[in-house]
């Protein structure tokens, strides 16, 4: 049999392998991700319910938003270490049991400090649950399949964005059953389910290849194979120094573009519904339907845009035209005072801001494997968030300063703009530290080196 012929016969595999993989494990990371974005996005519909019953401003509403990032920076990297230590199943199912409960305790919220209080213990309990899913894909995915697969993981908060609006508005409508606030019925409700999920993500989540029946012997060797980058000549990809991963200059900038974006997407969808409402949208059925419109856009950006980065030869030139479509949206939203156009721009800045997204943890993923992966995208999320905690903050103050939710569109314009700076400078960092090499090299050089992949189950 030649060279070709086998090569073939293994790629044939691999895809069939991939496909199984795509199949059976990613609507499990897309259910605990979706249930954790309903549990954090949640507070969004109850920001004038809190107003009204308990003196939360806007400007306070903002901050506690925006803290629950904070919590969940302090202990990202940490986390993620864990999970590579000991594997990421069971420490995503205890992130699910304890961010669940948290979540329902927000029921208890008395006044401003409990609320931060509680925000900052949800971030804390969540830490390190989205790099743990990105880990994941490392362990499980080529790089060429990557994009796709985050792709698809990030249907998970799009779809939260757009079916958790009218779920959390249908569940406040429970208002005064039990003496309880229609706020307090949506936390209660949207944080248990969490906790029963947790627990069953115990049992049925796996955490590599081989730990699956599902797939054959071969199989789960391709995926493993495939999944991990060439060791040949760079063996500090696998060795215990983490800290590394963190100075690399494409982390670092990485870590910046994504922290700006944050600031801007965080910010617009924490602050969706009450922008709509002051577009003098009384009904809840139809505030619920507008306010999904960011969550449509980017359902739409996250299923179409990694399956075009995938034929683009150039990262930092798909990730310009993107970030540029950001900054067209922005300034088109402040320039019309048209309703209806605001709608359809709001769907815009959800398909550029958020569709973008699996792109960033794509070109992550090329370059930081075995614990530098771990410990490198929790970095990139760990700054990420406090982006996160500086976007509804800036939204705050400037709906506490205008009167209008509607004034944070100029805080994402500032950060498109700030990140549309950055991009030549991660371009230069790429070039100074070389391309990563292809899957299928990769596979070669491992196969010839008799490496095995950097886990410990």
């Amino acid at each position: 049999m030649t060279t070709n012929t086998v090569e073939h016969s293994d790629d044939g595999l691999h895809t069939r392998a991939t496909r199984k993989a795509m199949l059976r494990l990613i609507p499990l990371l897309c259910g605990i991700y979706f249930l954790s974005f309903i549990d954090r996005t949640n507070v969004a519909l109850a920001k004038a319910h809190l107003a009204a019953d308990l003196g939360i401003s806007a400007a306070a509403y903002g901050l506690g938003a925006g803290i629950f990032f904070l919590g969940y920076a302090l202990l990202e990297v940490p986390s993620n270490l864990i999970a590579h230590r000991i594997g990421p199943r069971r420490w995503i199912a205890r992130i699910a049991v304890t961010w669940g409960a948290l979540s329902a305790g927000m029921m208890f919220v008395q006044g401003e400090w409990s609320f931060y209080t509680l925000r900052v213990l949800l971030g804390i309990a969540e830490a390190g649950l989205f790099p743990a899913l990105m880990y994941m894909v490392t362990l499980w995915f080529a790089p060429k399949d990557r994009a796709v697969a985050v792709g698809w993981i990030y249907t998970a908060p799009a779809l939260a964005l757009i079916i958790g609006n009218p779920i959390g508005i249908g569940l406040m409508q429970l208002d005064g059953i039990a003496g309880l606030h229609g706020w307090q019925w949506m936390f209660l409700l949207e944080g248990l389910p969490t906790v029963v999920i947790g627990v069953i993500l115990y049992f049925i989540l796996p955490d590599r290849p081989t730990d699956v029946k599902w797939l054959t012997a071969e199989e789960s060797r391709s995926l493993e194979a495939h999944a991990v980058i060439d060791a040949h000549g760079h063996a500090h990809l696998f060795s215990g120094d983490w800290v590394s991963a963190l100075k690399r200059p494409t982390t670092l900038c990485i870590s910046l573009i994504y922290f700006l974006n944050q600031i801007a997407f965080v910010g617009l969808y924490f602050f969706t519904p009450s922008i709509v409402s002051q577009m003098h949208v009384k009904s809840p059925v139809l505030l619920a339907m507008l306010s999904s419109s960011v969550g449509f856009g980017f359902l739409v950006g996250v299923m179409l845009l990694p399956r075009i980065h995938r034929r683009m030869q150039s990262d930092c030139v798909y990730l310009g035209i993107l970030t540029a479509g950001q900054v067209v949206a922005a300034l088109a939203f402040i320039s019309t005072s048209n309703e209806g156009a605001q709608i359809a721009l709001l769907a815009a800045a959800g398909f550029f801001g958020g569709g973008v997204l699996p792109s960033y943890w794509s070109i992550a993923m090329k370059r930081l494997h075995g614990v530098q992966a771990a410990a490198g995208l929790a970095f990139i999320n760990t700054i990420g968030l406090l982006g996160g905690f500086v976007g509804p903050y800036l939204f705050g103050l400037a709906e506490t300063a205008s009167g209008k939710s509607s004034t944070g569109f100029y805080v994402i314009l500032a950060a498109a703009v700030l990140g549309l700076v950055m991009i030549p400078m991660l371009a230069r960092a790429i070039r100074t530290e070389g391309q990563p090499l292809a899957s299928g090299d990769s596979t070669a050089a491992i196969r010839g080196s008799g490496v095995t992949p950097d886990y410990q189950g």
